[in-house]
């Protein structure tokens, strides 16, 4: 009998350690499950088609090559051209700044979303993606148990609540995308004529028609992990956020691992920003005599923060490690764009071809850098500055004037109509679209522009709208409100409003709502025309997480810390 009850009370303080543990158990032990469910194989070489041998017309004669790079959770303060040097200052980006330097900035140039896939959504197809529900971001299926687990563990000062009920009924990430019956950029190039290709990150759904090469896309080079490189690679130096919840859930379902066209998944061939680089000029090489439009969705810099072990070491006199990895990240990426273009030089297709660059969402302050978004307050997640406005700019030698400025707010929307412009491409008729052509606002007096000499009257855009659930913004004639309920006050205290007057205030320092009472209610009017015209969610929102916005979610919480819940 003694035996049994010490074999018993081993058991129970067993049981009771692993559950106490079960948030490292998972983290742990999720990517041995995925990786015997869906085992990555090795890596498998891609074979990109090959376009004609040789053009019937030259480069300059015929419509032109079309680049998007898409950075991800890139902040404003990590582009040198912004501010002289990022990270600590000593980091330099000359080849994204190239493309501003060579072609526009767009020193407003804003975000369609302060979260990665309803942002990437807008892009896509030019219109709010709210008008066809993908207002909340896909969220792994596990997620809300992890962030509920370590929430029972550690409470944080500021509450999360989570809906159980509705985190039990939510379907898979894979199954959670855009509608297959939204038209693509890719879609109206491809019927166009070009060739269309995807690397890299896509997150507008893994199954069925959601898939890119069923949106428009000829090949798709997908990601199908989290890592840059596997974390034990004697290649890689890692840096994690142990503390924070959502660097724990990417580490729990981090796998190193690439599809092309719906194959099973791969190794990558080497670092990923690298690797995605690779196959970029593969594709730029494969189709210089032909039209094509080049989709480079970067994961860069998202976490998990992996460098390069080279990249690392090109800052020896960064002390804070974090930092350090962060600015290798960066490094790689603006290598990344280097090729790019270089690529396109080397293929004589540089005069002739338009590149965009921009991000999907500003930086993420849970993984504790200050400094990323700066001068701007907010973080991914939230519709402040720091979470909205994004590095964005672009480049055609053929078309637009090098060293040109345009300070008037543009939107990522507003890519898909300027790429079908350049393309003399047909926009479709049949639903509301939400962009603009942005080429008569930044053409040059040059030979050939289908707008010479005639500079664009007005701004692109008079107002502007971000939603995400009950977080909503509009920006109006240079005035913003922002708005949100705050789900830990007492039932019906209301939604806490912030009211800011960008063209004196750009870095939203001074909150003048209670002063202009007026104008809050003309801006909430503009709010609720626009959404009345928008969809129900396609899926619920499952959590309500508390965002501060003047700190990074590692520094230590203060009672008067301004926060803001971000519902998803």
């Amino acid at each position: 009998m003694k035996k049994l009850i010490s074999l018993l009370l081993v058991l129970a303080i067993g049981a009771a350690l692993a559950w106490h543990n079960r948030v490292n158990i998972l983290v742990w032990g999720l990517p041995i499950v995925s990786s015997v469910l869906r085992p990555v194989g090795p890596n498998v070489p891609v074979n990109w088609p090959q376009g004609p041998a040789t053009s019937e017309r030259p480069p300059g004669e015929r419509p032109p090559n079309i680049i998007l790079i898409l950075a991800d959770d890139m902040g404003f303060n990590d582009v040198s051209l912004y501010n002289g040097g990022a990270a600590d200052g000593s980091l330099m980006t000359p080849h994204i700044d190239a493309i501003a330097r060579q072609g526009v900035v767009f020193e407003n140039g804003y975000a369609a979303n302060a979260v990665c896939a309803p942002s990437r959504a807008a892009l896509m197809t030019g219109r709010y993606s709210t008008r066809f529900g993908f207002e909340f971001t896909p969220f792994f299926k596990i997620g809300p148990t992890i962030f509920q687990w370590m929430s029972d563990l550690d409470p944080p000062p500021l509450p999360i609540f989570i809906d159980r009920e509705k985190a039990a009924r939510m379907r898979e990430i894979t199954e959670l995308g855009m509608p297959p019956g939204e038209i693509t950029v890719a879609e109206v190039l491809q019927q166009a004529g070009y060739y269309t290709a995807h690397i890299g990150k896509w997150h507008l759904g893994s199954v069925g028609d959601m898939v890119p090469e069923r949106q428009g896309f000829d090949d798709s080079l997908n990601l199908a992990g989290t890592l840059f490189l596997p974390e034990d690679d004697p290649d890689v130096v890692n840096a994690k956020r142990e503390q924070d919840y959502v660097d724990q859930m990417v580490w729990a379902t981090a796998r190193y691992a690439a599809t092309f066209n719906g194959s099973e998944p791969f190794a990558p061939d080497g670092y990923l920003t690298d690797y995605y680089t690779d196959e970029a000029v593969k594709v730029i090489e494969a189709n210089r005599n032909r039209p094509f439009f080049l989709y480079l969705a970067h994961w860069a810099v998202h976490n998990p923060l992996q460098a390069k072990r080279e990249d690392y070491d090109a800052f020896p006199h960064i002390a804070d490690h974090t930092l350090r990895v962060y600015a290798g990240m960066i490094r790689a990426l603006d290598r990344s764009v280097g090729r790019v273009l270089q690529a396109l030089e080397d293929n004589g297709l540089s005069e002739n071809t338009l590149v965009i660059f921009t991000s999907d969402n500003g930086g993420a302050g849970y993984i504790g850098l200050p400094e990323i978004n700066s001068p701007y307050r907010g973080w991914k997640l939230n519709h402040f500055e720091g979470g909205t406005h994004v590095p964005f700019m672009a480049r055609w030698p053929a078309r637009i004037q090098p060293g040109s400025v345009l300070a008037a707010p543009v939107h990522h929307m507003d890519v898909f109509h300027t790429a079908a412009a350049a393309a003399g491409a047909q926009v479709p008729t049949d639903r509301k679209l939400d962009g603009v052509d942005l080429l008569p606002f930044v053409a040059g007096e040059r030979a050939g522009l289908p707008h010479e000499g005639v500079p664009h009257e007005g701004v692109p855009h008079e107002t502007l709208f971000w939603r995400e659930g009950y977080q909503q913004t509009v920006l109006h004639d240079g005035w913003k409100l922002i708005r949100a309920d705050q789900p830990d006050q007492p039932p019906g205290t209301g939604q806490k409003k912030w009211l800011f007057d960008l063209g004196a205030d750009p870095t939203e320092q001074h909150n003048l709502a209670a002063q202009f009472p007026e104008r809050v209610a003309a801006l909430e009017a503009l709010l609720a025309a626009h959404n009345a015209e928008q969809a129900e969610p396609l899926w619920p929102s499952v959590i309500q997480s508390p965002q501060r916005i003047d700190k990074t979610g590692i520094e230590p919480y203060a009672e008067d810390d301004e926060y803001i819940y971000w519902p998803n």
